[in-house]
């Protein structure tokens, strides 16, 4: 039998297996806006959108849970999830999980500061004695994350987080870029707080799976079928409505191992021990 025949062979199995047991493709994520979130009961986001277009078009059902990131991943380390949205690639879990060859999005982490107390800086050893609000479960690059220069403190989530800066807790945040743009307006506090231009890591988003029986022929046809997605009209539309330049996103993704060379750290940082997503 022609190896492209036993792998469409195999997909089909896979798919159908799922489908005979009665069973969804079990997909956790952490609200993640514009990425992923849930407004008014609706699941919605430029990635969580693109990946349920993606997953109707192999013909897989997805059952999605919304939840903490830190139980996403002991989900996916107990097998209680199938795969994990929005997180990013590790050489650790490369053990565990399976990546498609296509990431769902770029990210870009930076920090913000309350305008009462002003903290702007261009590199880490700037931040002596500070303390800097972080997100329970993300592992944040070495450089980061090893520092003795100032205090690292979580909190339960990005609003609380972004609490904590307001009320003069904290004294910066690390967060995604357009996440935290996003909370700007979503808390309504745009003219109290400000985003510090300095990138700290710039990252890739997948979709990732257990390392399962059948899964790395999924992950194949989802990074493929997503390439194919992003090409078309229907992308560039999503892409727009979520504030996204499909071609500026193009020229991040290539442009991703220099930007990690120059920014202040070139490690990964995890959304999901994050980014994250």
């Amino acid at each position: 039998m022609p190896l492209i025949t036993q792998l469409i062979a195999a997909l089909v199995f896979t798919c159908l297996s799922f489908a005979a047991q009665g069973e969804k493709l079990r997909i956790v994520t952490e609200p993640w806006a514009p990425y992923v979130y849930e407004e008014n009961g609706k699941s919605l986001g430029l990635d969580y959108e693109t990946t349920a277009i993606v997953f109707k078009r192999l013909g897989i059902e997805v059952e999605w849970q919304f939840l903490p990131w830190k139980r996403c991943l002991s989900m996916l380390d107990t097998g209680q999830a199938d795969g994990a949205l929005d997180i990013f690639h590790s050489d650790e879990r490369d053990a565990t999980l399976l990546y498609p060859s296509e990431p769902l999005s770029e990210v870009q982490f930076v920090m913000f500061y309350a305008n009462e107390h002003p903290h702007p800086f261009r590199s880490l050893e700037e931040l002596r004695g500070l303390t800097i609000g972080t997100s329970p479960g993300y592992l944040y690059s070495q450089d980061f994350r090893d520092s003795t220069l100032f205090t690292r403190e979580p909190a339960p989530s990005h609003e609380a987080n972004f609490g904590k800066l307001v009320r003069g807790r904290i004294d910066l945040l690390i967060t995604d870029r357009r996440v935290g743009q996003h909370l700007l307006d979503e808390l309504n506090i745009r003219d109290k707080i400000t985003e510090n231009p300095t990138v700290i890591s710039q990252q890739s988003q997948f979709l990732a799976v257990r390392r399962n029986a059948g899964m790395d022929l999924l992950v194949q046809r989802f990074g493929a079928e997503l390439k194919r997605f992003k090409r078309e009209p229907a992308y560039a539309e999503l892409s727009a409505r979520y504030g996204t330049d499909p071609a500026n996103a193009a020229s991040a993704a290539s442009a991703a191992s220099a930007a990690r060379a120059t920014a202040i750290t070139a490690k990964t940082v995890e959304q999901q021990e994050s980014g994250a997503q």
